[in-house]
């Protein structure tokens, strides 16, 4: 598509992604200069539309980025009142005190919330401020200066045929020109993937590490309801097969957030961790809690969970990596947007002293230097070895020895553990079929557990279908030559929203991709066993679209 001409427009910060980072780099950057053209780009078809996340957030990012927010109206309305955690066994539960947890883990302070509607909420504050936001713009590839810097992006290019070449309704989108582009894409971005591997940005940092986090929206008995109870739980229906657990958040109107992440660095092909999902919801405790209720709404999204030690280079030339970009996640806490809020902040100051000096396409250092040594980086190096050590030494010993290591840096501001390696990437990890044995899941009821299909018409995911596939095979014999006999292809249930099956065909096996599913959740590209699907961008405002997720 080279050849394509494209209309330009210059800006002095062009922002990818109106999530938590995004915006309040474009919000800060319009607090220290007025004038500064500031633009950011949302392919979902509202700000909003694809923020999936665990839904309790700690306000020190925003209390740092809006000091005035609750007189302005954010929606952080339902503040935490009771912390639970839970270690479940088939059928029973086991409370965990928070007496001998770090204070780090302590919620109370924090408040249960939509990220879609504070993003919301964070566009309106920046659009006031005369930050322009396109929504339904999605980003597709990256425009390179003379030099090799990062200049721009192209955004609003509709009208593909399947095959990839321009149809009859073909618009070729625009190219935004900025002194600096700011990644915010969320988790394993297409655009931010691509700075990584041209520049190196991870070389001598540990292999990123991911979880899968699902989340299901329930409207429950308000005799059951009990506004602002945080509960968390660790074991079963995982067990020895998987690290994971779970979250329920009680916001208002008598709705709960339901929600499981698998960390994905799983070994057995045969797990499915939509299933266990399902499966951890018929827990007497849970399945109690659920009767009577009903399902409104549900998603999925990868997490990053690599933390300090898998952080990328934050900086390229005319490029900067914000929030789970890079991955700011801490993992123990099950928080990021804190983080996010933070970084973009950082790169907003950075980018704004570059820009008062008269630079521009270069790497901005002091961005790096504030997130490493800042308020960032003390989060993240706090709880550097909690994910190493549940992934090595399972979840009891993680529980004790990570709990001694998060009270030992809070305290000392040391570890004796040093900082432990993660190993293999989650794809790597992966084991051949013929070392483990298939796992029977539970039919879904209907009632408390559904199948993958019906729960994706709860997400509102959309796709035009006439467009090209945006889930791109590097080879497409490999699924059914390599996956198939070797990893019992396991596409066909890691992924949260059914985009993949193997079917029979004239009496052959054939892979088939049902993109129009997808809830842009990136575990694909991320578990694949060969490396052999990369997620692309879809054209803008495709995809889901979450209500209040």
């Amino acid at each position: 598509m080279a050849e394509i001409e494209r209309e330009a427009m210059e800006y002095d910060v062009v922002i990818v992604g109106a999530g938590p980072a995004g915006l309040s780099a474009a919000i800060r950057l319009k607090q220290l200069d007025a004038d500064l053209q500031v633009v950011v780009l949302e392919k979902g078809s509202e700000v909003g539309a694809h923020i999936l996340s665990g839904a309790v957030l700690d306000p020190c990012g925003l209390n740092a980025l809006i000091p005035d927010w609750k007189e302005k109206g954010a929606p952080l309305n339902v503040e935490v009142k009771e912390d639970n955690f839970y270690m479940l066994g088939e059928a029973g539960h086991v409370r965990i005190p928070n007496f001998p947890m770090p204070p780090l883990m302590n919620n109370h302070g924090n408040y249960i919330v939509s990220m879609g509607n504070v993003c919301r909420w964070m566009a309106e504050q920046a659009e006031e401020m005369g930050v322009e936001i396109f929504p339904g713009m999605a980003c597709s590839e990256l425009v390179y200066g003379d030099k090799g810097e990062v200049k721009g992006v192209v955004a609003g290019e509709f009208g593909k045929n399947p095959d990839g070449t321009p149809g009859p309704a073909y618009e070729p989108g625009m190219e935004l020109h900025g002194k600096y582009v700011f990644l915010g894409e969320g988790v394993r971005g297409s655009l931010s993937k691509e700075v990584i591997a041209k520049f190196g940005l991870s070389d001598g940092k540990e292999p990123q590490k991911y979880g899968v986090g699902m989340k299901e929206i329930w409207e429950i008995d308000p005799a059951k309801h009990k506004e602002g109870t945080v509960t968390h739980t660790m074991g079963w229906p995982l067990g020895a097969n998987a690290g994971g657990g779970s979250f329920i958040y009680h916001l208002d109107n008598n709705q709960v957030y339901v929600g499981f992440v698998v960390h994905l660095n799983y070994k057995n092909p045969h797990l499915f961790p939509y299933m266990e999902f399902q499966r951890f919801k018929h827990h007497p405790v849970v399945a109690e809690l659920l009767k009577g209720g009903k399902r409104v709404a549900y998603g999925a999204r990868a997490i990053t969970e690599g933390g300090w030690q898998s952080m990328p280079k934050l900086v390229a030339p005319g490029v900067a990596l914000l929030g789970c970009s890079a991955g700011m996640v801490n993992v123990p806490r099950i928080k990021g947007n804190h983080n996010a809020m933070l970084s973009g902040k950082a790169a907003a100051e950075a980018a704004y002293e570059a820009i008062k000096a008269e630079r521009s396409g270069d790497e901005l250092a002091a961005y790096e230097t504030d997130v490493r040594d800042g308020a960032i980086g003390k989060d993240l190096k706090m709880v550097r070895n909690v994910k190493p050590m549940w992934s090595k030494w399972g979840l009891t010993a993680s529980l004790a020895l990570g709990g001694l290591d998060m009270w030992t840096n809070n305290l000392l501001g040391f570890s004796f553990f040093g900082t432990l390696g993660h190993g293999k990437n989650d794809a790597e990890a992966t084991e051949e079929a013929s070392k483990h044995k298939p796992i029977d899941y539970p039919k879904p009821d209907g009632v408390l557990s559904f199948d993958r299909l019906t729960n994706v018409s709860f997400s509102m995911t959309n796709h035009e279908e006439s467009q090209p596939c945006h889930l791109r095979l590097g080879n497409e014999d490999t699924p059914v030559r390599v996956n198939l006999p070797k990893f019992a292809e396991p596409a066909q249930r890691y992924c949260p929203a059914g985009v993949y099956e193997v079917v029979e065909k004239d009496g052959q096996p054939e892979f088939v991709i049902n993109f129009q599913n997808c809830v842009h959740c990136k575990t694909c590209d991320i578990k694949d066993p060969s490396q052999n699907i990369t997620w692309t961008t879809p054209q803008g405002g495709d995809g889901p679209n979450y209500p209040n997720m």
